[in-house]
């Protein structure tokens, strides 16, 4: 079947209700800390079934078998946000004396965790260049480099790694892979089938699709990582509402027919933007003639509604003055829900170990569900702003 169809029908099986089995399109939702056990035995039989209801009820349930589905994994384990799915997954498989490499893009409240939580812990974090290649990556790493986590594309440049090549190297020399695939949303890249060992997501973002939700995921296709998932989960106490989940779930339900309005309004004003006079570069991997046009085109479905642009230089003034005149875009760091968003990339780029210049401000852009004609006129009219202030 097609994701359009999976997506519906996954974690939708029939659940009890009293003494009747009711169907109903979505799970109960139970809300419970104990969980009453049918006799003395099971008290202490953990490993066939809940104890407590922090471990999650139906609509967990339900959840994480339609994200497994989606993923194409095993076993899925639910936080109650994207970077605490990030951080649980590492913690999870890391330990003092481990090395990590971590992409130069990766998402800044990542590297806050990996600078101030995972060293404190004996564990020691390197930077990589996202344009490095597969080989050098992997044949640099010393013996005790335990995993490799990367962000392709990059949540405010771009850059795409070959994340399928880095996945085999490194399963040659025996190291973990990992990816925030939060732009992939699990649909439309699937890290998993191309030799990823953690396939994580923030679902606040496409899945929640909404604005109103916060909860991530960590997904894997090897029993032994789903156990350590599940371990880390239990062991420092994460969970989530059975209300989130049911409404994360719902949200799953339409994210193909979404991410396809993303995609399509995605590239169209990206397109309008690379002929603007205003804008010197678009960092789309979608559009033609982009960086690392060829590898998105090879391992994506499609694309989501986030990307970047670099405006003619202009000074700090000017930038505020284009971000303060649109109409339809709101000002804001999240991205994934029904709205369009922009954001000036460039205090955030400070924070790299690894600078670039870009040749201009750097804007980033999360193209909603509204009309992509009338994007496109409030983004003409803000660049005029722009214009008159150099």
């Amino acid at each position: 079947m097609r994701d359009e169809t999976r997506l519906i029908r996954a974690g939708g099986s029939p659940q009890k209700s009293g003494k009747q089995l009711a169907k109903t399109v979505g799970p109960p939702i139970q809300k419970g800390s104990t969980v009453l056990l049918p006799d003395a035995a099971a008290l202490y039989d953990d490993a066939h079934q809940v104890t407590y209801g922090r471990q999650g009820l139906a609509a967990h349930d339900a959840l994480r078998e339609a994200l497994a589905e989606l993923e194409g994994a095993k076993g899925v384990t639910l936080y109650p946000s994207g970077v605490s799915a990030l951080a649980g997954a590492l913690l999870a498989v890391l330990g003092a004396g481990d090395e990590i490499l971590v992409t130069d893009a990766v998402y800044k409240p990542m590297r806050r965790f990996c600078d101030q939580m995972l060293s404190r812990f004996g564990v020691k974090v390197s930077y990589y260049d996202p344009r490095i290649t597969p080989e050098a990556l992997v044949g640099e790493a010393s013996d005790k480099v335990r995993l490799i986590l990367m962000e392709s594309p990059g949540s405010l440049s771009f850059e795409m790694q070959d994340v399928a090549a880095v996945a085999r190297l490194a399963k040659g020399r025996k190291i973990l892979t990992a990816i925030d695939n939060t732009w992939g949303a699990g649909l439309i890249y699937r890290p998993l089938a191309h030799g990823v060992d953690l396939s994580i997501q923030a679902l606040t973002k496409y899945v929640g699709g909404h604005s109103d939700l916060f909860m991530g995921s960590a997904a894997a296709s090897d029993p032994k990582l789903v156990r350590a998932l599940t371990d880390g989960v239990i062991h420092m106490g994460w969970s989530v509402s059975p209300e989130d989940a049911y409404q994360m779930l719902r949200g799953l339900r339409t994210l193909p027919v979404r991410m396809a309005r993303h995609h399509e309004s995605g590239l169209a004003v990206a397109r309008w933007l690379a002929e603007q006079p205003e804008v010197t570069q678009v960092l789309h991997p979608a559009l033609p003639g982009a960086p690392d046009h060829a590898l998105w085109k090879r391992d994506y479905s499609g694309a989501c509604g986030l990307f970047a642009f670099v405006l003619t230089p202009g000074p700090n003034t000017a930038v505020d003055a284009f971000l303060d005149a649109l109409a339809l875009f709101g000002l804001g760091f999240s991205w994934g829900g029904f709205e369009s968003l922009a954001i000036n990339c460039d205090p955030q780029l400070k924070a790299r170990k690894l600078a670039r210049d870009y040749g201009g401000p750097l804007i980033r852009l999360h193209i909603g569900l509204e009309d992509a004609g009338d994007l496109i006129a409030d983004l003409r009219q803000a660049l005029d702003v722009y214009a008159a202030k150099l």
